[in-house]
């Protein structure tokens, strides 16, 4: 599948695939060369949130909208404190913009974060590729053109299966967030959070704790916390031993509990229900879900690689699962029936994207707020 055109006028650049599919493209961001595995995001905006969203971290993203950029960036909108992908694919990445409260250009900032992109790619014929044979890994150089060496640097880059990389996203210290004198307290197990995560419990007056992602149980309890949320992160879910034991220890103290995204895949996993490498993962703006409790469909933003073993939920007897996705059956919420934690696999923040979800921050609050009564 070898892009035959090779744009001239502009730095070339190159991104090869881990099954040796080449496709050529020009240089944006910052010149040089980057590795990891290659996704794909159906999302018509919100790129700078998708770019700071720690759950990216190690993956070079296909941006499927066919422009990008065109409204520059600002610094408010934001997930993290960095851009958190390794590397950019579009078919137009656009280095002017047209906002008012834009204070950079796609380029400009993409080069002060050190992202290595290219652009001019047919963006749907390698995303009918990755879709068709799955997630692999990959590189972009703008300073490499050599193919042969290309696939020597890209052999050495390891698989996303069996990867930790939780533990380096997450804080380094804990900190507070809210009214302190709120008696809506949550310890927050810090993943890979997004800030509009944790600001959508700020906003329904809960007061955090973040907490890094190997704390103990027992630091988290010596902040006497009301409840505890189990955040999203990248990585492979079933390489976390530390935060598998974390989570069974704050299930044990039933107290109300809600995971999001990583953290849905770490609730099942701390009951003893396997999770799985998907073929090319969720990730956009527009994927339908079905809430079995209500019966009502959401549309949510979603942005995992792995996912809970169907069968192995159906099958454990303290698991209810209370969400399901639309367009492939695959498990997207699980409650349990023994104790007050809940968690989806999807994004109800929703930064981008539609807001039908946020009623689960409530449901959260005002599970809390009935357990202190």
């Amino acid at each position: 599948m070898t892009q035959p055109h090779k744009p001239t006028g502009t730095q070339t650049a190159i991104l090869m695939l881990e099954d040796g599919n080449v496709f050529y493209g020009k240089a944006f961001g910052k010149i040089g060369t980057t590795t990891g595995e290659i996704c794909f995001n159906t999302g018509m905006t919100g790129y700078q949130e998708v770019f700071t969203d720690p759950s990216y971290t190690g993956q070079i993203v296909i941006m499927n909208n066919v422009h990008t950029g065109n409204y520059g960036t600002y610094e408010k909108d934001v997930e993290s404190n960095s851009v958190k992908i390794k590397g950019l694919i579009g078919r137009n990445l656009e280095d002017r913009f047209s906002r008012y409260t834009a204070d950079k250009s796609l380029q400009q900032y993409l080069e002060e974060q050190n992202i290595v992109s290219i652009e001019d790619v047919d963006t749907r014929a390698l995303v009918t590729h990755v879709r068709t044979k799955g997630a692999m890994n990959c590189i972009i150089s703008s300073e490499i053109l050599d193919e042969a060496k290309l696939k020597e640097e890209l052999a050495k880059v390891p698989s996303m299966e069996g990867l930790e990389l939780a533990s380096t996203v997450s804080t380094t210290e804990a900190y507070n967030m809210g009214d302190e004198n709120s008696p809506v307290r949550i310890a927050v197990m810090d993943f890979g959070t997004k800030l509009n995560i944790l600001q959508c419990m700020v906003d329904r007056g809960a007061y955090l704790k973040v907490f890094p992602a190997k704390t103990k149980i027992e630091e988290l309890k010596a902040f006497n916390p009301a409840g505890y949320f189990i955040s999203n992160g990248p990585g492979d879910p079933a390489s976390m031993d530390y935060a598998i034991e974390t989570v069974k220890a704050i299930i044990n103290e039933k107290k109300p509990t809600f995971g999001i995204c990583l953290g849905h895949q770490l609730l099942a996993l701390a009951n003893d229900i396997t999770t799985f490498k998907m073929h090319h993962g969720h990730r956009g703006l527009n994927h339908p879900v079905k809430n079995l409790v209500t019966g009502l469909c959401e549309i949510t933003t979603q942005n995992h690689g792995f996912g809970v073993d169907p069968e192995a939920v159906r099958k454990a007897a303290n698991v209810e699962i209370t969400h399901v996705n639309l367009n492939d059956e695959s498990i997207e919420g699980i409650r349990l029936k023994d104790r007050p934690a809940f968690s989806v696999q999807y994004h109800p923040e929703s930064t981008p994207g539609p807001h039908d979800s946020r009623y689960l921050f409530d449901d959260f609050i005002n599970m809390i707020k009935a357990s202190l009564n």
